[in-house]
C-alpha cells in the first residue's frame, strides 16, 4: 500500500482527512466568509446550487467552487 500523502494526513491523530464533497450552510459561511442571509439569498436567486437531505441544506463541493468562479474579479485602479 503506497504512503498517504502529507496534505491528507490529520495532523491530530495520524489518520487521512477526506475532501469534503457537500457542505453545510456553516460550512458554506465559513468557507466563503459571508453571511447567512447572503448564503441564502444566493440560492434563491438560483446563482448557488443547493440540494436538501432530509430537513438540512447541502451545498456540494463543485457548486461551492463554482458559484466562487462565477463572481466578478476586481478591476485593478491602476
Amino acid at each position: 500500500m503506497p504512503p498517504i500523502p502529507a496534505e491528507q494526513q490529520s495532523p491530530y491523530d495520524g489518520g487521512v482527512i477526506p475532501p469534503a464533497t457537500a457542505h453545510t450552510i456553516a460550512n458554506v459561511m465559513a468557507l466563503a466568509s459571508i453571511g447567512r442571509t447572503t448564503v441564502y439569498a444566493e440560492i434563491k436567486m438560483g446563482r448557488l446550487k443547493a440540494r436538501k437531505l432530509g430537513r438540512k441544506t447541502v451545498v456540494l463541493d463543485s457548486d461551492l467552487r463554482a458559484w466562487l468562479e462565477s463572481l466578478p474579479a476586481i478591476k485593478s485602479a491602476a
